[in-house]
């Protein structure tokens, strides 16, 4: 299918040939047939993508401090590869679209019901139920394309609270800025528009509000005031973009003691102390679509907010607008400025750069009839390329930022065939599948198991991670998985009854660190008999609560998922089985998550004890990750896998890289060497069980 692409790193657009994406039970697939351009959002990233870098970090200053602490910490060349890899991901552009459903996964709309979606341009998306809404039969497609712009506007408006007679004034005329027009009129309120624009403000006028036009000499608190008697304005409702710190001292100076001044759009946000607090002005930023909004268990889990505590969801908010389009209330076409076919996308993008355009449409077939070429997951990519015969073919399955920035360039220095990608929406597969010369792109994990794959890499969110190593294994795959292997015992149990029964599939896990130089250095020098002990620092950082890694259903928390590393590198040093654990963790206040600073004792059964120290609360200038071994009288000092230093050891003293070296690459040659040449799996199987079981019990244990 045909989707439009934005390029960060240089600005560009594209029209990609993607894969169709791949909606899961909780997904719609639909068929497009318009979407609208966000002429405000869209102008500025592609704005963005063209500026140079250093108007790039002038515009994003927090990310230019993050960037410079992780050259402090892990040296340029990771920053620069980190900050390469954010800007040559893929962007979707687009987020108001309207077309059919064509599958309707386990949701309530059946096949063919008119719908509108937060979608991009494609004329295929994949969308969850809270973000859809049923079209009345009355509003045609142009109509409701609008229909996300106009929540934006609604959720601003609800934040106002107007009532009957109310004086708003609407700052900006833009898209936004003229659907709050109308829906300010419909709510009975006197509407005053403001705009550079003379005939924006013509439209404000049509639609029932008085205008001022910006232009020299005009005062437009005055005029304000003279409105409403002198009263001043009960709401002000910014739509406008610019950086000017202005707009919110105007706003401040026509509004009424005690008004309400809702922020919309985007402007420079220096307050004048002296604006509010004489007044007692209320001033509040509004997000997006309503309630529910960025939040995944509402979007994509699907879990409503209850409808008497939270009237008002961003899918109650689509409801609402489309309700006060099928009662004409918003007119939507005086706002059409143009329709484009996708295949023209590029001119409408280039219109909105050089004009002031209001709504521009993309349009797509409105058949609901799929060919059976359109429903084929898979598309050729590369054609006539040398295979490598006697080598494996691989199908990586994920294309997000550790598969694309680590894994793949890692594989691709070794004799290995790149079969396939995928990925669920098709988007970055079709990217990374170019860039690296995949045979073919796909959104669908079936895919991977014909019989012209013989190993898969899987670097897939966690929840995904059991399920897809299953299929690979029962389809007698070599699996290659980013840890953690499962999420729970059961998953665990599963994957063991699956790898037994496989005709000899090599299975490993992602623990690279026992692969890394300096690790193989120190174990090198141990003395196999002896006892030993591990103190194991990992200064692992801040995660927000609500990340997809924090929550134990999709990311199984830090301790399956990222602890387990330790659980293994122990296990490694000491070169014998885990006996016994204990852990402990911070004792919670507010609902904080805490398992992520904890304190982890292993004992061995050779007699061999350790502790892990997991913590996310330490200073971002203190080393990521510090190992310590007492063994014999000697003691070894990994910090963050650059610096080893041998204390009173008769083997060496020093060990240093110029880099961070974690190990991945040596694991994956190892993989590889594994594939092809019929060796020994990397890492024990029965090793690989072990430490995926006792990180399940311990993350089990401190929840």
């Amino acid at each position: 299918m045909k989707q439009v692409i934005h390029n960060l790193n240089n600005g560009s657009i594209d029209i990609g040939n993607i894969p169709i994406p791949n909606n899961s039970k909780s997904e719609y697939l639909i068929r497009s047939v318009n979407s609208l351009i966000s002429t405000g959002t869209e102008k500025m990233l592609i704005e963005f993508g063209n500026s140079n870098y250093l108007n790039k970090a002038l515009k994003q200053p927090e990310k230019v401090k993050m960037v410079l602490e992780k050259i402090k910490n892990e040296g340029l060349s990771a920053a620069y590869e980190t900050v390469s890899s954010k800007l040559d991901q893929p962007m979707q552009l687009g987020y108001s679209n309207v077309g059919y459903i064509e599958d309707s996964g386990n949701g309530v709309y059946t096949k063919g019901t008119r719908v509108v979606s937060n979608g991009p341009h494609a004329e295929f998306v994949s969308v969850p139920h809270n973000l859809t809404a049923k079209i009345p039969d009355n509003v045609d497609f142009e109509t409701a394309s609008f229909t996300v712009p106009s929540a934006i506007a609604l959720q601003g408006i609800r934040l106002a609270n107007p009532t009957i007679g109310e004086n708003f004034v609407v700052v900006g005329l833009g898209l936004i800025g003229l659907l709050s027009v109308q829906i300010l009129k419909a709510n009975g309120c006197r509407v005053i528009g403001i705009d550079f624009d003379r005939k924006k403000c013509e439209l404000a006028e049509q639609y029932g509000a008085k205008s001022i036009h910006l232009e020299k000499g005009v005062d437009q608190v005055k005029i304000v005031n003279e409105y409403t008697n002198e009263i001043g304005a009960d709401g002000v409702i910014i739509a406008a973009s610019a950086n000017s710190n202005e707009i919110i001292h105007n706003s401040a100076l026509m509004s009424r003691k005690r008004g309400r001044i809702i922020l919309v759009g985007v402007v420079g946000l220096k307050l004048d102390r002296v604006d509010f607090y004489e007044k007692e002005l209320s001033f509040q930023v509004s997000c997006s679509y309503g309630p529910g909004r960025y939040d995944d268990d509402y979007e994509i889990d699907g879990i409503d907010y209850p409808l008497p505590y939270v009237r008002w969801t961003e899918k109650r908010n689509f409801e609402a607008v489309l309700n006060l389009m099928s009662e004409g209330l918003i007119n939507t076409k005086d706002l059409i400025s143009d329709i484009f076919l996708i295949d023209n996308a590029r001119t409408a993008y280039n219109l909105i750069s050089s004009g002031n355009p209001l709504g521009i449409l993309i349009s797509y077939t409105d058949s609901i009839e799929t060919s059976d070429k359109e429903k084929a997951p898979t598309i050729v990519n590369s054609k006539n390329k040398k295979s490598l015969k006697k080598y494996s073919q691989i199908a990586f399955i994920g294309a997000g930022n550790y598969a694309t920035r680590m894994l793949i360039p890692k594989f691709k220095k070794y004799k290995v065939n790149f079969n396939t990608i995928i990925s669920k929406g098709g988007v970055s597969a079709a990217h990374y599948g170019k860039k690296f010369n995949f045979d073919f792109v796909s959104s669908n994990f079936d895919d991977a198991l014909n019989d012209n794959i013989d190993s898969l890499v899987i670097a897939t969110r966690h929840n995904l991670h059991a399920e897809q190593t299953i299929a690979a294994l029962n389809s007698n795959k070599n699996v290659f998985v980013e840890k953690p292997l499962a999420l729970n015992l059961d998953e665990l149990k599963k994957i063991k009854s699956a790898y037994e029964k496989s005709d000899n599939c090599i299975l490993t896990v992602g623990f690279n660190r026992r692969f890394s130089p300096h690790v193989q250095k120190i174990k090198n020098s141990l003395n196999k008999n002896s006892k030993k002990s591990f103190i194991f620092t990992m200064n692992a950082g801040y995660i927000p609560s609500d990340h997809w890694t924090q929550k134990h259903s999709i990311g199984g928390g830090r301790i399956i998922g990222e602890a387990c590393h330790y659980i293994d590198l122990m296990r490694f040093f000491a070169g014998s089985k885990i006996v016994s654990w204990n852990a402990t963790k911070m004792k919670s206040s507010n609902n904080e998550i805490c398992d992520d600073k904890s304190f982890i004792i292993l004992e061995f059964e050779d007699g061999s004890t350790g502790c892990i120290n997991y913590l996310a609360n330490g200073g971002r200038n203190f080393p990521k990750e510090r190992i310590e071994i007492f063994e014999n009288g000697a003691t070894y000092q990994i910090d963050n896998f650059k610096k080893t230093i041998a204390y009173n050891s008769k083997a060496f003293k020093k060990f240093n890289t110029w880099k961070i070296e974690k190990g991945q690459s040596e694991l994956i040659q190892s993989f590889v060497n594994s594939v092809n040449d019929g060796n020994e799996s990397p890492i024990p199987f029965d090793e690989i069980y072990e430490v995926s079981r006792v990180s399940i019990e311990i993350a089990n244990h401190l929840r």
